[in-house]
């Protein structure tokens, strides 16, 4: 389990991370996310010791990743896959890794075929793909059979059954009882792969939420379609709700969830022939919720244009 408790970094007069608090339990797939700049990679290199917070702390497994005496036994760690000797071989960067904490030569060759490196284990890395370079480092993270396991866009440059090993793979790893925290900016994947999010914007935590509560909260509202607009969007009416109109016939309405809207409306003799959620994807929903903290915002396409 990772525990974030008011967690602080500031670089000068900037404060990259902002009184961050949240917790990876174990059995979860946490999605860690936010626009670019919002202190995600940051947050993840003080977890495992790499930055050391301003403010607050962080343990993994209750204790600092630095007090444990066999670190890759707690935590695997993927955040830059290209950070290895690019003149070693990618069995010797994973048998120089094992030698660190006394792991067997046997689990080294467990992860290079979980991995699907086999063929390649006797090739230099500097001469590696990205996808390949990806899979070494999910390997070198696997390699203490740790309880977390935190990967950083573990998919960049992966095929398609890449992608699909890595999120079976992850899903294997929580159904096993571990603590998973991923960052990923691909949200369709994302949505497939986790269970719980922990998104943050400038530094500061936004949501902390099921995915199914955040993209249902985030929801497009109900549509409802009946002869008796008129009546239904007095009855519908309320200091929280949102009401308005896409035909002559329906409504969209936020504020109040389908089960409710059926209810008034039978109680008032409306009949409604159709009532239906719109639902909206992760990245809307994410997309909603970080507007305003995107710290860097691309020009409209037609000013591009104009501006060629």
């Amino acid at each position: 389990m990772i525990e974030v408790h008011d967690l602080t970094k500031r670089y000068g007069d900037k404060t990259v991370v902002d009184h961050l608090s949240f917790t990876v339990k174990p059995g979860e797939v946490t999605g860690f996310l936010g626009p670019n700049g919002a202190g995600k990679s940051t947050t993840m290199r003080m977890i495992i010791g790499l930055d050391a917070p301003t403010e607050g702390s962080v343990t993994v497994n209750g204790r600092s990743y630095a007090r444990h005496a066999t670190p890759l036994h707690e935590i695997g760690s993927l955040l830059e896959a290209k950070s290895v000797h690019p003149g070693r071989t990618a069995f010797n960067h994973l048998m120089a890794l094992a030698h660190t904490h006394g792991i067997s030569r046997r689990r080294v060759d467990e992860v290079i075929e979980l991995a699907g490196l086999t063929s390649v284990a006797g090739k230099r890395v500097g001469a590696f793909s990205l996808g390949m370079g990806q899979r070494l480092g999910i390997a070198a993270a696997l390699l203490g059979d740790p309880a977390v396991v935190m990967l950083d866009e573990p998919v960049n440059g992966l095929d398609p059954e890449g992608v699909l090993w890595v999120r079976n793979l992850l899903a294997g790893l929580a159904a096993e009882g571990r603590a998973v925290m991923l960052s990923s900016h691909l949200m369709s994947e994302t949505a497939l792969i986790a269970n719980h999010l922990v998104i943050i914007g400038r530094g500061r935590l936004l949501a902390d939420t099921s995915v199914d509560d955040f993209v249902r909260e985030a929801g497009g509202g109900v549509k409802v379609a009946t002869a008796q607009v008129a009546k239904l969007r007095s009855l519908l009416a309320g200091p929280d709700v949102t009401i308005s109109s896409s035909a002559d016939e329906e409504l969209l309405v936020s504020g109040r969830d389908a089960r409710e809207i059926g209810a008034i409306a039978a109680q008032h003799g409306v009949a409604l022939y159709e009532l239906s959620p719109q639902s909206v994807s992760l990245e809307q929903a994410f997309m909603q919720l970080t507007h305003d903290a995107v710290e860097y915002h691309s020009a409209p396409a037609e000013t591009e244009r104009k501006a060629a």
